[in-house]
């Protein structure tokens, strides 16, 4: 019945716990039982809801005098299995339960796919939960087990669902320890000791599954210690464990910084890199993108990770950074800035950051490019003539106001001082700061000998004008200091925006072309208005790739000569040359990124190629060992049979009798027909794949085809019922193919149907599409219908690859081709086959072929090349 279980009748959601193994028999549930009977005897109701005890007696003994819930039974395939009852316990609403093997998967038959479905529920209801689960099963790490073990793990819990639990710990022990233990018959029964212990417990096995459980419950323990410090407000560095962040400007010093921060976090055990770039909020940091890249790249392949944070005041970002991630040290290169530089500026980003780092020890290291900086820029860097233009405007421009104004008697002292200020403004727009310096200091002295009294001298009379002279100076370079500035932040926020907008465009277009690589050489040419961009091998000078303007043509002797060649390292191997105007250094920066953006393209075209041609060779390797498998287990089984029955036959010791003789006989006759039939699967498998099969496609009639596909399976008595196949169009088909497809299609639904139902065959014309298009038989249908459990939908397309079954456990009954096969010869025949779910469950297997009343211009071509030999 329906449940609400968003809350639990207690009002709160149950809490987890969780034990987490490092390998199978290390002591979880021992563990989870031991505390489930301290539990009780505090007094609280606790039961058992499923706990697997694997026949070890020291666990089946911490059972006595717990509630155990009773099991729900399901039947699977025809077999009986027992399952967590979730609806009893509901029901039974204890305190605690205690459920084993949380990565389990169920049954099909109750709420969930798998068991931890079934905890999120009892934790919904407000039940306390205490479960166990292996470090192998943990959805993150399955594929690193599977590389260390050699062992598939296919049952596994999403991590968050771990990391969730209120309590987690870890049951640890020594692989030594652990294999002692196995040696004694604690783990697993004696006949499966030695095989255990010289597979997947072996001690290099146990080491790697012990330090990867070591390392995840450390990386939880440490987000438990993070989420303490944020809820109590805890700013302090505790140093529970070393982490070092190294600073980067993008300047040529990172390299050398990212190297000596990965030395430092070495030398502890589980030390950590992060590497961190301070940009500014308005986004005008002039940091190389290129060697920001480059430099990120090295720090993750040095283990580390990268980060971008935002802040104008970079030492209070940096102190903000390290702290929310509990750093222990960081790392800084000393000042590229000169002596004079720092005299002028005050003190630097180091000096500042080692004053508020506080328990953060700070590391100030050297490299080549300490001390080679420029001494500060006073004002913007402008064309020559512009800047000419500008100190001749501050000196020319007081004069011709001057003149001006002294001609009126109406103006009063204030306003010819503001006229002034006006004038040093507009000389500060046109040259900078310091154009307007010499104008404000012209402008002061002409203010003087002309306007304030006694004039036409340099002396002041009254003390009121000498300080009215000294602010109109003081705010005369003030004012135009900040139009200055202003002037230079607006147009480095343009360019910035500017860049923006190009790199974004250039990743959009990379994004929407199907080739980045020339998109990339188009973009760059277009962007910078360039003639032609190539990009060259730098070990051959090959040309890789190139993007030519419209008028590609020869300039001439002038042109060619008045053309410039920029070239610009684009990843290790590779060089970006553009061919056209002289770029400025501005535009080199972005050209960077655009170079970076060029290397990732290339190698990522290399590794497409790469992949390319090995999927080809992996599909091989991967058909080769299932062949192999198969051969050396499902060919081998009755290849044996057929050996011992003949072999026993010719044995002279032994006299048999007629009936011995006559069963030997006819085990090695079924043994040598079944193999004759894998080989037949295989032979006509690869044919398909080779594209060697000949087809002789004729008019075929089902119910004629039918008889023959009974006497080839194994039991010719088995229940197939046919329904009205003699009243179906014939189709177009192959017919010694056709049989082998529904042999092996209804083969396959015998195996799984439930038992006692027979499995139907059906053939029906497939109706005219709306609208007309051709005749009304123009395709049959042909199902093949079984009650089994079904396929999953997500499982579908699975049936149909060579060499597997699905979960089916039975290895006599081929090597898993037969599915897989029929599709092929299906398709060979101009049909198709794919599976639908059965009304009232099971599963249909649909085939389709062309009816036999095809027009002439639309049969398949049959095959022009000979067929195989009897040989092959």
């Amino acid at each position: 019945m329906p449940r609400d279980l968003t809350l639990g009748s207690r009002g709160r959601r149950g809490r987890l716990r969780v034990y987490l193994g490092s390998a199978p028999g290390v002591g979880k549930t021992y563990r989870m039982l031991d505390e489930a009977r301290r539990r009780r005897d505090r007094g609280a109701d606790v039961v058992v809801g499923f706990i697997e005890c694997h026949g070890r007696r020291h666990t089946e003994s911490m059972l006595d005098g717990l509630e155990v819930v009773p099991r729900a039974s399901r039947t699977y395939r025809g077999s009986g299995f027992t399952e967590m009852d979730l609806d009893a316990i509901l029901a039974r609403r204890p305190a605690v339960v205690l459920v084993d093997e949380l990565a389990h998967t169920n049954v099909p038959g109750g709420r969930h796919a798998k068991r931890w479905q079934d905890v999120e529920d009892l934790l919904a209801a407000g039940i306390d939960v205490i479960t166990t689960v292996n470090v192998q099963h943990l959805e993150s790490l399955n594929d690193v087990v599977r590389k260390i073990t050699g062992t598939p793990q296919r049952e596994t819990v999403p991590d968050e669902v771990v990391r969730r639990a209120d309590q987690l710990e870890l049951v640890d022990m020594a692989p030594q320890a652990l294999r002692r233990r196995m040696a004694h018959g604690n783990v697993y029964q004696a006949e499966k000791v030695d095989a255990a212990l010289a597979n997947y417990f072996r001690v290099g096995n146990l080491t790697a599954l012990r330090e990867l459980a070591l390392l995840w419950v450390a990386g939880r323990v440490d987000e438990g210690l993070r989420d303490y410090r944020a809820t109590h407000n805890i700013d302090r560095v505790w140093e529970a464990r070393e982490r070092v962040v190294v600073a980067l400007t993008g300047g040529p010093e990172g390299e050398t910084l990212i190297r000596r921060a990965a030395r430092i976090a070495d030398r502890t055990a589980g030390g950590d890199l992060l590497a961190v770039h301070v940009t500014r909020s308005d986004g005008l940091a002039g940091a190389s993108p290129g060697n920001l890249a480059e430099q990120r790249r090295l720090v993750e392949a040095l283990g580390g990770s990268y980060h971008v944070v935002v802040g104008d005041d970079i030492p209070t970002a940096l102190l903000a950074f390290a702290r929310a991630h509990d750093a222990t040290q960081l790392v800084l290169g000393t000042s590229r800035r000169g002596r004079t530089s720092r005299f002028l500026t005050g003190p630097g980003i180091g000096e500042t950051t080692v004053d508020g780092s506080e328990d953060i020890d700070v590391h100030m290291v050297t490299h080549a490019f300490t001390g080679r900086g420029r001494l500060p820029s006073l004002g913007r860097r402008h064309s020559g003539r512009r800047t000419a233009a500008g100190f001749a405007s501050g000196l020319v421009l007081p004069f011709l106001l001057t003149a001006g104004l002294s001609r009126s008697h109406a103006l009063n002292l204030t306003t010819v001082a503001l006229i002034f200020q006006l004038g040093v403004v507009a000389v500060a727009l046109l040259g900078g700061a310091l154009s307007a310096l010499l104008a404000a200091l012209v402008a002061s002295l002409l203010l003087n000998y002309y306007f304030i009294p006694p004039v036409h001298t340099f002396t002041i009379a009254e003390p009121n004008n000498v300080l009215a002279l000294v602010v109109f100076a003081l705010v005369a370079l003030t004012v135009s200091t900040v139009v200055d500035r202003a002037s230079k932040l607006t147009s480095r926020a343009a360019r910035a925006t500017a860049e923006a907008e190009t790199l974004s465009t250039l990743a959009g277009s990379v994004l929407r072309g199907a080739d980045a690589l020339p998109a990339l050489l188009e973009k760059s040419r277009t962007a910078f208005g360039m003639d032609s961009v190539a990009l060259l091998d730098r070990t051959g000078g090959q040309v890789l790739a190139r993007s030519d303007g419209d008028g590609g043509g020869d300039p001439g002797p002038a042109g060619r000569a008045a053309r410039e060649v920029t070239e610009v390292p684009s990843g290790p191997g590779a060089l970006l040359v553009l061919t056209g105007r002289r770029l400025p250094a501005a535009d080199q920066r972005v050209l960077a990124a655009f170079a970076a953006h060029v290397a990732a393209a290339l190698e990522r075209d290399r590794l497409a190629t790469a992949a390319a041609e090995v999927e080809p060779i992996r599909a091989a390797d991967r058909m080769r060992t299932a062949l192999l498998a198969a051969v050396s287990h499902d060919l081998r089984t009755p290849l044996a049979a057929a050996l011992a029955s003949i072999g026993s036959l010719r044995s002279p010791d032994v006299e048999f009798s007629a009936e011995d003789r006559d069963e030997l006989l006819t085990l090695a006759d079924e043994s040598l027909v079944r193999l004759t039939r894998l080989v037949d699967n295989l032979l006509d498998m690869s044919r398909l794949q080779a594209g060697a099969l000949t087809l002789h496609l004729a008019p075929t009639h089902l119910d004629e085809v039918l008889p023959g596909v009974m006497e080839s399976l194994a039991d010719p008595d088995a229940p197939v019922q046919p329904l009205d196949l003699d009243s179906a169009p014939a189709v177009l088909a192959d017919p010694p193919l056709l049989e082998r497809v529904l042999a092996n299609v209804i083969t396959n639904a015998l195996r799984h149907n439930a038992p006692g139902a027979p499995v139907l065959v059906t053939a029906s014309s497939l109706p005219e599409p709306a609208g007309g298009g051709g005749p009304a038989d123009r395709f049959v249908e042909i199902r093949v219908v079984d009650r089994g459990p079904g396929i999953p939908p997500e499982h579908r397309e699975d049936v149909f690859l060579p060499f597997q079954r699905l979960g089916d456990t039975d290895n006599t009954t081929g090597v898993g081709l037969g599915l897989a096969l029929s599709r092929g010869l299906a398709e060979a025949m101009g049909g198709t086959l794919d599976v639908e779910d059965t009304p009232g469950g099971g599963t249909t297997m649909l085939l389709v072929l062309p009816a036999a009343e095809l027009p002439a211009a639309e049969l398949p071509a049959a095959d022009p090349r000979p067929g195989p030999t009897p040989d092959e």
